[in-house]
């Protein structure tokens, strides 16, 4: 394990009317420089070093479906990993994510790292809380590359505006998620935003409704390195699980916490 004094993340960064206000209207926004240059690398290393050592997928891309294609998924690395653990709770995130909701504190749903591989596929159209068993809309997930990147490495797409609809469908990430959730977006003539680049330190954050995918990593030898951090609104309650993901969920990232109960398991810490 690197053993490194890492930025503490503990000071806070205001936002703008102007990037709260874009939020809740377009169901997500970039925020640029959450960390700086210096601060990015240090957690970039513990975050590969972590994502590498706790990755499970070994089969080759071909030998993936869709889904398996689309990322190396590296499921809560702060509950294994105490120096990614800093960056997970960090508050100047939290805070950010408090801010961009509305409220006074956020708990942890999970965090993923998510590693597209180079001529990685495509992530599918599909909506993040289809998977949450929770009561409330005031979720958002903040996606942040460790590297610098350009479209052609897979950037998120969004789909604006397209949070306030809610649940659309009960379909998992897929190639049917695809098709349906594209027709749907189609239909209802919502504009797809795409930014044009990020670099290593900034953020995009989308609410849990809002429909994005993003498309195939067609660099030749660079791994598109994201790590996400999905926060909650303090006091959401658990929901009877509509799908075996939710119940999945619910047993996982919940700890088995019944319907009715508060999302406050010892894997869903306050954030602030």
């Amino acid at each position: 394990m690197l053993d490194l004094k890492l930025p503490e993340l503990t000071d806070y960064k205001p936002l703008t009317d102007a990037q709260i206000k874009g939020f809740r209207k377009n169901g997500h926004v970039l925020i640029p420089n959450i960390l700086d240059k210096d601060e990015v690398a240090a957690y970039r290393d513990v975050i590969n070093e972590a994502a590498n050592k706790h990755n499970t997928e070994k089969r080759k891309l071909e030998e993936r479906d869709t889904y398996g294609k689309a990322f190396l998924q590296i499921m809560n690395l702060w509950e294994v990993d105490q120096q990614v653990k800093k960056f997970t709770l960090a508050k100047r995130m939290g805070k950010i994510a408090a801010d961009l909701l509305g409220v006074e504190n956020v708990r942890i749903y999970h965090d993923q790292a998510l590693y597209k591989e180079p001529g990685g596929g495509f992530t599918p159209w599909h909506q993040d809380q289809y998977y949450w068993p929770v009561n409330t809309n005031n979720t958002v997930t903040m996606w942040m590359p460790l590297i610098d990147i350009t479209n052609e490495m897979g950037m998120l797409t969004f789909a604006s505006g397209s949070h306030q609809a809610g649940f659309v469908e009960n379909v998992a990430i897929s190639d049917e998620s695809e098709t349906m959730l594209e027709h749907y977006i189609k239909n209802q003539g919502f504009a797809l935003e795409q930014p044009a680049a990020m670099q290593a330190g900034d953020a995009s954050w989308h609410y849990g409704w809002t429909l994005h995918s993003a498309p195939g990593n067609q660099s030749k030898d660079t791994v598109r390195e994201v790590m996400t951090v999905i926060y909650i609104a303090d006091g959401a309650h658990v929901t009877p699980p509509q799908n075996k993901h939710q119940e999945n969920d619910r047993q996982r990232w919940l700890c088995g916490l019944e319907p009715g109960e508060l999302v406050a398991s010892k894997l869903n810490p306050l954030v602030l």
